[in-house]
């Protein structure tokens, strides 16, 4: 007998038994292998519901506090533009010029007074009470000695031409106008037209700078439109006082059975002597008229809420320029 082929014969197969440390990290590492995108997700899954709570998280209330500050931060960063006659004047006034007479005869400006009317239609009408005094009336009696005047103007064009009131400087033995600049010249009578109480100056001498006005369209402005007028009333140079278009076409007849003078501008900004001749304007900072007259129904040739002024298109008729 064999005991060796019996005894291997009943052993039966023989396993081959793992050692126990082994087994062990890799259950391990299965383990770990599937908790890693579980842990994985739940951390996305935070941040996305921290990144939401984010952005949908509003912003602090605003406070009383918060609200004050800012307004005062806003009103002191912010410069408020200058006023509209601001603008006006600093436009015209470098076009505006004084002028100064000199009379003998018995025309002089002290003489010239409008019988004024307030009715719209053309005619030699008055208002009650004495004529007034035009706003370029200054001096003494007439066919005295000489007397002296003072009126304004405002230069039109490149040539230096001057628009001014006709009873300014009608009889004057000469004429002296100072510009913007403080230029002084004499000056001639170069037109006029005595049916608008027109004239246009020929400056004998010009400043070194010389600024025309802009002329805007008179047939454009309507009753409640801003009036400005910029003139040297009682010899105040540069003078401006503010309103409204008040009237529009009306009428009065110059003293002595004179012409009258229709188609005027009516305003109730302020008019003394010393304005005649100077430039109405509109808001654009556009000469749109030459004050010409005021209304009083006293013998007293101030002020009292309405001016007259010639239309710019038939006053600039006397220096030649065109119609609108």
């Amino acid at each position: 007998m064999n005991l060796s082929s019996d005894e291997s014969a009943g052993a039966g197969p023989q396993t081959t038994s793992k050692a126990p440390g082994r087994a062990r990290p890799r259950r391990l590492r299965r383990r770990l292998g599937s908790a890693v995108p579980f842990g994985l997700g739940i951390v996305l899954t935070l941040l996305v519901a921290g990144a939401y709570g984010a952005m949908s998280h509003g912003p602090a209330p605003i406070s009383p506090g918060d609200v004050s500050q800012e307004i005062a931060s806003a009103l002191a960063s912010v410069t408020p533009p200058p006023a509209y006659s601001q603008t006006v004047y600093l436009a015209v006034e470098p076009s505006l010029v004084l002028v100064q007479t000199e009379n003998t005869t018995a025309a002089d400006l002290s003489t010239v007074a409008l019988a004024a009317s307030p009715n719209p239609s053309p005619g030699p009408t008055t208002a009650g009470g004495s004529p007034a005094p035009s706003p370029g009336a200054a001096g003494s009696s007439p066919g005295t000695a000489p007397s002296a005047g003072l009126g304004s103007g405002v230069v039109i064009d490149t040539s230096g031409d001057i628009l001014t009131c006709l009873h300014v400087v009608s009889g004057a033995t000469s004429i002296k106008i100072t510009f913007a600049d403080g230029t002084v010249s004499t000056a001639t009578i170069a037109s006029s037209q005595p049916a608008s109480d027109i004239a246009v100056l020929k400056p004998a001498s010009l400043p070194a700078k010389l600024v025309p006005a802009v002329l805007g369209n008179p047939r454009s402005v309507q009753v409640g439109n801003e009036a400005y007028v910029l003139g040297s009333p009682f010899g105040l140079y540069a003078s401006m006082s503010s309103g409204v278009i008040s009237g529009l076409n009306r009428s009065f007849q110059l003293p002595n059975n004179g012409p009258t003078i229709t188609g005027l501008i009516q305003i109730d900004a302020a008019v003394n002597p010393g304005n005649s001749g100077g430039p109405l304007v509109n808001r654009d900072g556009q000469v749109i008229g030459i004050v010409s007259g005021l209304v009083n129904p006293t013998d007293q040739g101030v002020f009292i809420g309405i001016g007259l002024a010639v239309p710019i298109d038939v006053a600039g008729g006397a220096a030649g320029l065109p119609q609108y």
